[in-house]
């Protein structure tokens, strides 16, 4: 590997933090993962933004992975996407470990 290529690791990584990156994002899966089954409705009823906003945000939730969803109007279907959250909590989890762990320089 060359100093200008990520690893997959990394790319990942920053792709699922980029995803997380906004509060209505985050708000989006807490409420999803509250539920003990996908979400059938309406969310900007729910979540305090316009249904375009909440659209573009569902979206980028979608294509990292984070949520799976189908919309077949009227009927809208989201939940968490528990395969990809197990990839996530070892990345982020390994990731905020790593870090933990060798960052002792500073205290």
């Amino acid at each position: 590997m060359s100093d200008k290529e990520f690893t997959k690791e990394q790319e990942q990584i920053a792709r699922f933090a980029k995803a997380l990156g906004h509060p209505v994002r985050v708000a989006i899966l807490q409420m999803l993962a509250a539920r003990t089954c996908c979400y059938h409705g309406d969310m900007s009823e729910v979540l305090p933004v316009a249904k375009s906003t909440l659209s573009q945000h569902l979206n980028e939730l979608k294509d990292a992975g984070l949520i799976q969803g189908e919309v077949n109007p009227p009927s809208v279907k989201y939940c968490i996407d528990r395969r990809n959250w197990a990839v996530v909590r070892e990345l982020l989890g390994g990731f905020v470990e790593d870090i933990a762990e060798t960052q002792q320089c500073c205290e």
